[in-house]
């Protein structure tokens, strides 16, 4: 039997809600998940990345000071996985860690991605060299910076003969066309993911998501307020194309809202968990009226959500990432694994037709831990 060829995979989204960490072992080509561990944000840290995702003074002094206890997090994540575990830093060939998105503005005039975790201290603390700083290179080819999953998506999840559509639904919502015939992969942000239905819960009710969805489903969608929230220029935009919470955001949501004061609160929470839908699926049924769709990240666990998407998608046979092989939570984990991976035997990971980028590239930067 051969040794493990072991990688980290550290993830943290739009959400917020964890860091994710997951040890994936390479030895038979294939990605299998040995281990996984998620670490809370503690909420002082939470609340401070929240604040540096939205423009303030004295923002240089607190990205350092953030950056580093990032680091520190992910670290402590790491150390976590490992003892549970049962394995050591030496058994590890490297971490693939993604960092915490702060900025994500590829259309400016000098487009730029910020992700924050510093991984000179993820290395220290853990022994381990850490691959980062993966999204930057692709931008600086013309690319999007975003999504990078699709590379890994396509050797992972395509078949030959069958369009399939991996969907992501984190804070914000990608997708990943795998048309099967061809190696013209498509993907791109669709819009909010999450995002927007967990910052109202919060608001309201002081709950951290919707479970289920089961507040959006006690409340009826307005159509006028729907329409409205689709009206905004992201949908209409052809890929490649990518988003984050620079543009839906709370703030961009109170003034959307602002002609809507009458509804109940539920019915703006419905509302919100249809923008998602109804902008997934009008996307999905552009590129292809049929298929199968494959949902991971936390909204695959929302069960009103997989509900609506269905009846929005009726030539899709709809289903998670589990009936392919891969619990829903830890896909894009191990994505970061494989781009771990991809980098230690420089070997190109984005996808120009998916970021826009002039060329395939090796991604990311080694910080070495000795």
């Amino acid at each position: 039997m051969s040794q493990p060829e072991y990688y980290i995979g550290l993830m943290s989204g739009t959400s917020m809600d964890g860091v994710d960490a997951v040890l994936v072992d390479f030895s038979s080509g294939y990605p299998l998940l040995a281990f996984a561990h998620t670490e809370a944000i503690p909420e002082h840290l939470l609340k401070g990345l929240q604040r540096l995702c939205q423009p303030s003074t004295d923002e240089i002094n607190r990205l350092g000071r953030i950056d580093r206890s990032v680091g520190l997090l992910f670290a402590k994540a790491v150390n976590q996985l490992l003892t549970q575990a049962g394995v050591s830093p030496s058994e590890v060939i490297a971490i693939g860690s993604h960092g915490q998105t702060v900025r994500h503005m590829p259309n400016l005039e000098m487009g730029f991605t910020l992700q924050i975790g510093d991984p000179n201290t993820i290395a220290v603390e853990t022994g381990i060299d850490v691959i980062a700083d993966f999204r930057r290179k692709d931008i600086a080819l013309g690319g999007q910076g975003a999504p990078l999953v699709p590379a890994f998506h396509q050797q992972v999840f395509a078949k030959s003969d069958t369009s399939r559509v991996i969907l992501n639904i984190g804070g914000i919502a990608n997708i990943t066309y795998l048309p099967g015939d061809s190696n013209q992969v498509l993907g791109f942000d669709t819009g909010p993911g999450n995002n927007l239905i967990d910052a109202f819960i919060q608001q309201v009710q002081q709950q951290p998501f919707d479970k289920d969805g089961e507040w959006a489903e006690s409340g009826t969608s307005n159509p006028d307020l729907l329409k409205q929230l689709l009206s905004h220029a992201y949908f209409s935009l052809h890929y490649p194309k990518s988003t984050g919470r620079e543009l839906f955001n709370q703030a961009w949501l109170e003034q959307q809202l602002s002609e809507f004061s009458h509804l109940d609160e539920e019915d703006i929470q419905s509302t919100l968990l249809d923008l998602t839908c109804h902008s997934i699926a009008n996307d999905v049924n552009k590129l292809n009226p049929e298929g199968e769709i494959y949902v991971c990240g936390g909204g695959a666990l929302n069960k009103a959500l997989m509900r609506r998407l269905s009846l929005l998608l009726p030539g899709y046979k709809l289903a998670t990432t589990t009936e392919i092989g891969v619990d829903p939570k830890w896909v894009e984990g191990i994505a970061f694994a494989w781009l771990a991976m991809r980098y230690e035997h420089q070997l190109p990971a984005n996808l120009p037709a998916v970021t826009g980028a002039s060329r395939e590239a090796v991604l990311g930067g080694k910080f070495s831990a000795k």
